[in-house]
């Protein structure tokens, strides 16, 4: 019955893994959700200037 136990053990931390992996990846999604949002903002009150803040890439 102990190799029965085991796999059953197994199985539950495996799926104890994907829901961590999964809340994590969401987490960072809504972070990164929150910055790209904050920086529009930030943009949005700049002056508007001819040429300056038209290519900012927020992903670097």
């Amino acid at each position: 019955m102990s190799m029965m136990s085991d796999i059953a053990g197994l199985s539950v931390s495996m799926h104890a893994a994907e829901l961590q992996q999964s809340v994590s990846i969401s987490i960072v999604k809504k972070s990164m959700d929150s910055a790209e949002l904050a920086a529009q903002e930030l943009l949005q009150m700049l002056p508007p200037q001819p040429g300056v803040g038209e290519h900012i890439n927020t992903y670097a």
